[in-house]
């Protein structure tokens, strides 16, 4: 709901009233960004909106296929799975176009749960960021395949042989949002109206997949709108009986998804805290430090940006996604790629992070990196000039190859647990590498090829 100032609980109550609304659906975040809601009644939507409502932990106790952690601390049977509280949030109420009974809001938990809460990670790293006097504005773009299939379809057919939306290869195509432009417009018309406006849309290279760029905004709101645009362009394909993943890689065949991240910094009056005209590629030395900070951090962090055992398919040389700590400017084959620009557009983006990544957790991972970069008064490295993938690079700049190996380089990171707290560095460790023995109970496709008759 696009409004002059942030929505208060009054105004939302006010609006359901005045629109004879009885119903709104609220929302919160998962550890791998799957939001997880209900309806409320408009009366007791009116009790949480005042003193908040109970919300089962095990939301933050179970992974993607609702399987319960065996590994974790925080929830469990040994705790019994009690409520959790949560904080609902009125400023992030706005109206859903094919619901028109309904408001949606998201929330955040609270008590001991906001320790973990993917959202409260990055407000707080926000408040470090303010503390230390500045505002982080930041904006994601996301890559995703769009099926012509059902959620059923896709089931009945094992998750192959399923059929691309539009065939070939055609980035950047104006013939493909010409003829599908039904499409493009009600996701355009959509994310609009539900107030994370898109700011390009246009297919990229692999059938059936289409890049949106979200809108600049204050980091947090990005964050939020990132969540629900995720969420939306699915229900949105869904029920034109189409398929949109977000999945890091669902084919060897094409280059996997990306969910980059561009971030800046402006001090308190407003002004850029990235660009010096004067300084080398218009960076300003506080820039070098914040991008220093990346380098620095991006190997023991690797995996609050890719979350999945799927995003290390993705992180191969010539697949246009980074295998090393790196930067440059305006080059693709590097992890962070500085833009520069004007006081407005000065900026780096993180392009190491996957479509699957949990928004709020791998922003927080971005602008803290950076913050740390400052903080300790980090000096750039030489940045990479040409192809990043023809290079070799000191053990140090390299990922880990494998999510159980971030998890416990996560795990050992000091300057994680300073920058996200003991107890969210442990649990989402946790939970990355539960998601990697999960994989390895499995046999894979390439697998059965490769040895089941010739070995």
């Amino acid at each position: 709901m696009q409004t002059d100032k942030p929505m208060t609980a009054r105004d939302v109550l006010v609006y359901l009233d005045a629109h004879g609304f009885q119903y709104a659906k609220l929302g919160v975040t998962d550890v791998d960004g799957i939001l997880r809601g209900k309806y409320l009644h408009r009366d007791k939507l009116a009790s949480a909106l005042e003193s908040g409502l109970g919300f089962c932990d095990v939301v933050l106790g179970w992974d993607s296929s609702d399987q319960l952690y065996d590994n974790v601390k925080y929830t469990g049977w040994h705790t019994a799975y009690p409520d959790a509280p949560v904080r609902l949030l009125p400023e992030t109420a706005r109206k859903i176009p094919f619901e028109p009974g309904s408001l949606f809001l998201l929330g955040e938990f609270a008590g001991d749960a906001e320790a973990i809460c993917p959202r409260g990670v990055l407000r707080r790293v926000l408040d470090r960021a303010k503390a230390m006097g500045f505002e982080v504005r930041a904006a994601l773009e996301y890559e995703f395949f769009v099926f012509d299939e059902t959620p059923q379809s896709i089931r009945d057919k094992g998750y192959r042989n399923l059929k691309p939306w539009t065939p070939g290869m055609f980035g950047y195509s104006v013939l493909r949002s010409s003829v599908h432009s039904d499409f493009y417009h009600r996701l355009l018309d959509l994310c609009t109206a539900m107030d994370m406006r898109i700011e390009g849309l246009h297919t990229e290279t692999g059938p059936g997949v289409l890049e949106a760029a979200l809108e600049v905004d204050d980091a947090l709101r990005a964050a939020d709108k990132a969540v629900l645009f995720k969420t939306f362009t699915k229900v949105l394909a869904q029920r034109e009986n189409l398929l949109a993943t977000f999945m890091a890689k669902w084919s060897n065949a094409y280059p996997g998804q990306s969910g980059h991240i561009h971030v800046s910094l402006k001090r308190a009056d407003g002004s850029s805290a990235f660009h010096d005209p004067a300084g080398p590629e218009s960076m300003s030395q506080l820039q070098q430090q914040f991008v220093a900070g990346q380098v620095a951090l991006l190997p023991e962090w690797l995996c609050l940006f890719a979350q999945t055992v799927n995003a290390f398919s993705r992180l191969v040389p010539g697949h246009w996604a980074p295998t090393s700590a790196t930067w440059g400017v305006e080059n693709r084959t590097t992890a962070l790629r500085v833009i520069p620009g004007g006081p407005k557009s000065q900026r780096v983006e993180v392009r190491i992070g996957s479509a699957d990544a949990n928004p709020y957790i791998a922003l927080a991972a971005a602008i803290a990196a950076g913050l740390e970069g400052v903080e300790r008064g980090l000096t750039l490295p030489p940045k990479v000039e040409g192809n990043a993938y023809d290079r070799s690079y000191p053990p140090e700049a390299r990922f880990p190859r494998t999510l159980y190996d971030a998890s416990e380089r996560l795990l050992a990171s000091q300057a994680a647990r300073s920058s996200f707290g003991d107890a969210f560095v442990e649990h989402y460790a946790a939970t990355r590498a539960w998601e990697e023995r999960e994989f390895q109970k499995h046999v894979t496709d390439w697998e059965l090829a490769r040895y089941l008759e010739i070995i």
